[in-house]
């Protein structure tokens, strides 16, 4: 096949002789796999797990019935079929015995909620009868409680809406309205309704099992505390085969192995973001700045106790036994080997993980930091698996970004680091050796880079708080013309360019793109022909074709340049409904960072990339790396962690499988976009340090590890500059710095000014661009050709990757 033959043509054939991709059998499978091996085990006090063959159960809660695959959005993935946890136990073949009565209320009632237009997981808990749970435990041996919960784009976890501006996606201001009636304490916590059929239940069996199909965090103090609870597995949001997934750890077929990639509190306001999460519509103050996590949980006074399930968390059917028996220290660089034995009768994996402690000094730390994880293969029982772990000493190192030592600069202060080695943040020991410094260590000297004009304080390890600078305010909305009335760009769609009537075979002189690829002509001279409307017009979304409804990048025919289409992610290819084109949906990405396999997930990114690539597309938008900042965020289901490190490694993993198929992968939302509510004004405000070690980590490991073809800057503004708008952020460190070499796209229908955002390296904006606004500013001298060329290179060296 020709270059380009597929996103010119659209022939639309199977990537592999033996039939399409999309949806196969083997992707189905593989999804399933990941599924399983990202739930975690959090209870298994009586081993009541996994079932026994044969044992009767009752399935109790909406959610044996209301199974939600992934979070909603651009998130969303259309199938063919989903399996909740019903079917999945049914497909066991006579495992366990299912009290049908009792599954048929809730398949009945839950069938009523769809049809009246109820969303998976937006529906109420049914009303149990006292009959219908006697006679659930007249037939059954153990209860299975099962809980759901659903969130999507453009809203948070809450009430709260903003209606600020003009906005043609009337879902994403009623969700929050919805939400609010079915949970009118918030959906972290258990509802009047569940907490009656949860009373019920205990009341009844004394063999409890919970499952939880969540997306984020929520309260589990119910699970942890309540000894008349005996199990319970975190299934989280496991694609369209996780009900299956979940049945099948529930009933033996599999080990669980998955460990927490998030702190588990009681309460939401014991997370130190949520004081301030909803304070404004306006802008966030990210006053806890680096505590965030288990690095404010296991830092600050007082907050250890408020932990139900501490980060790196996960139990196993079987035990395991960790012997460090080697811990060194070269010139750069830290090693540990750890070997890990199969103690227990079951088959499993476990998760090595090292935490370090560096010395508080003059910059302050929390007190334990993750610096480096591996998992084991399947251990057979009695098995041992040596297991080596490295990590850079400069990665133990704090930025200073006042000054306190060396402004700007990453530090390794004097004093004692200390090493701990476990399977959780808090099941660790400390290793026999130390890193000891008699003086600081500047590891990087840099350049002060987005720092904060309006951020008045932020929290320090002992929890009191320091006054941070305060200057002159920018004004984001600023522009060299009128500007336009926010809202009035959204759902704007791409111009479609014509082409001159002319002679079939005559190119009119015109060099043509082709040329570039096969090395015949330099890129600077195929640009020379370019007039500044065809730069300017490859700086813009370029219309769908195709199955495609993100619309696109290149798109002049003329002179060859094909136009390559985008894809929604990051739980699966997702194709419009109306395309009758089902494809896989994959697990949510806070479950395959609870997998701790970037192994694994690289094989997801490839799979999913031969989807995008069979159906004529050439970039897919994923993978999502904002941190969890905190449990509200709507969008937590498709970002992977509270760590940075974890975020990192499995993005990169998965760009890495995404571009092994010269597929692109589109890393987002760059940064710091860590709310959906008035997500296109919000102003984050965070300082230098905890954007260095918090919110950009996660791209920089991706960018030098995996160098994505493209990233998209976020819709949020960052310390009162719009994020596409933000030369510091695209050039200054994500080029200079990183030494990014790919392509920036903004997020769909910004409210950022076009000619700002080139300005900035900002290469496309999408959906679509605004020639004559651009044109207009080059008029009055605030743009010149020069930008217009380096951006659209970009864009044209993208293009030249795509086969």
């Amino acid at each position: 096949m020709n270059k380009w033959t597929r996103v010119k043509f659209q022939p639309n054939l199977p990537l592999k002789e033996s039939g399409r991709v999309t949806a196969s059998k083997e992707h189905i499978l593989l999804s399933k796999e990941a599924a399983k091996e990202g739930m975690v085990l959090l209870k298994n006090e009586k081993n009541l797990l996994p079932l026994a063959e044969g044992t009767r159960i009752a399935l109790f809660g909406k959610g044996s019935f209301d199974y939600v695959k992934g979070g909603g959005g651009s998130g969303d993935v259309m199938v063919s079929y989903v399996h909740n946890l019903y079917d999945g136990l049914k497909m066991q073949e006579g495992a366990v015995q299912i009290y049908e009565p009792l599954s048929a209320f809730y398949r009945t009632d839950i069938q009523h909620q769809y049809e009246k237009g109820a969303a998976p997981g937006m529906t109420v808990e049914p009303e149990l009868s006292p009959e219908l749970a006697d006679g659930a435990k007249a037939f059954a041996d153990v209860a299975v409680v099962v809980i759901s919960r659903f969130s999507g784009e453009g809203w948070d976890r809450s009430s709260i809406e903003c209606n600020n501006e003009f906005n043609p996606w009337d879902t994403e201001t009623t969700m929050p309205k919805i939400s609010g009636k079915i949970f009118p304490d918030g959906d972290f916590y258990l509802t009047a309704r569940e907490k009656e059929m949860l009373s019920m239940v205990k009341e009844r069996f004394d063999d409890i099992v919970v499952v939880l199909n969540i997306g984020g965090i929520m309260d589990l103090s119910w699970v942890k505390n309540d000894d008349r609870i005996s199990s319970a597995l975190l299934g989280w949001q496991g694609g369209m085969e996780g009900g299956l997934a979940m049945a099948e750890l529930l009933t033996g077929k599999g080990n669980p192995s998955g460990k927490l990639a998030d702190t588990f509190a009681a309460d939401v306001n014991d997370y130190p973001s949520t004081a301030n999460f909803h304070e404004s519509f306006d802008y966030v103050n990210y006053t806890e700045d680096i505590y965030v996590g288990y690095r404010y949980f296991e830092t600050l006074p007082g907050a250890q106790k408020k932990v139900i399930y501490p980060f790196g968390y996960g139990l196993s059917y079987t035990t395991f036994g960790l012997d460090t028996i080697a811990m060194w220290e070269t010139e750069n660089q830290i090693f540990a080997e750890v070997q890990v034995t199969n103690t227990g009768n079951l088959a499993g994996k476990e998760v090595v993980q090292i935490y370090f402690e560096a010395p508080q000094g003059l910059l302050k730390k929390p007190a334990r930091q993750l610096a480096a994880f591996a998992k084991t293969r399947l251990l057979q029982p009695g098995e041992t698996q040596q297991i080596r772990l490295s990590f850079a000493k400069a990665d133990m190192a704090s930025y200073d970004d006042l000054g306190k030592i060396k402004k700007s600069a990453y530090i390794l202060e004097k004093g004692t680091y200390k090493f701990y080695i476990g399977t959780s943040v808090r099941d660790t020991k400390e290793s026999i050796l130390t890193m000891e410094l008699a003086e600081n260590v500047i590891t990087k000297q840099l350049t002060a880079h987005l720092v904060p004009t309006s951020l008045k304080e932020r929290m320090l390890s002992d929890g009191s708080f320091e006054e941070l600078p305060q200057s002159a305010c920018n004004d984001m909305n600023e522009c060299v013309f009128e500007k336009m009335e926010p809202g009035t760009e959204e759902g704007i769609t791409p111009a479609v360019r014509c082409c001159a009537r002319g002679t079939l075979f005559d190119n009119f002189g015109r060099k043509q793109f082709i040329d570039v690829a096969e090395g015949r002509l330099s890129l600077d001279d195929f640009m020379a022909q370019l007039s500044d409307d065809d730069l300017i017009h490859l700086l813009g979304g370029q219309p769908n074709v195709g199955v495609s409804n993100t619309f696109g990048f290149g798109n002049l025919p003329d002179y060859g340049v094909p136009s390559i289409m985008t894809a929604d992610g990051p739980a699966g290819l997702r194709i419009s409904g109306e395309c009758s084109m089902n494809t896989t949906a994959w697990p949510c990405a806070t479950l395959l960072a609870c997998t701790w396999n970037p192994a694994l997930v690289q094989q997801v990114g490839q799979a999913g990339a031969e989807e995008v690539k069979e159906n004529n597309l050439a970039v897919w938008l994923t993978p999502a790396v904002n941190i969890h900042r905190n449990p509200l965020c709507g969008r937590n289901f498709e970002y992977y962690s509270e760590d940075p490190l974890i975020a990192g490694k499995m993005g990169a993993a998965m760009v890495k499988g995404i571009q092994s198929q010269h597929i692109a992968a589109s890393v987002k939302h760059f940064a710091a976009n860590n709310k959906e509510t008035n997500r296109k004004h919000s102003d984050s405000r965070v300082s230098e340090r905890a954007l260095r070690e918090i919110y950009l980590k996660g791209f920089e490991i991706i960018v030098k590890e995996a160098q994505p073809w493209t990233i998209m800057s976020s819709y949020n503004a960052i310390n009162g500059h719009r994020a596409s708008e933000n030369r510091e952020l695209l050039e200054d460190v994500l080029r200079g710095e990183w030494c990014f070499k790919g392509m920036v796209t903004t997020d769909w229908w910004t409210r950022a000014e076009h000619y700002k955002e080139i300005k900035a390296g900002n290469d496309v904006k999408m959906g679509t661009g605004f020639p004559e606004r651009v044109k207009k500013a080059m008029e009055m001298g605030q743009l010149g050709r020069p930008e217009l060329e380096h951006c659209a290179r970009r864009v044209l060296e993208l293009i030249l990757k795509i086969d």
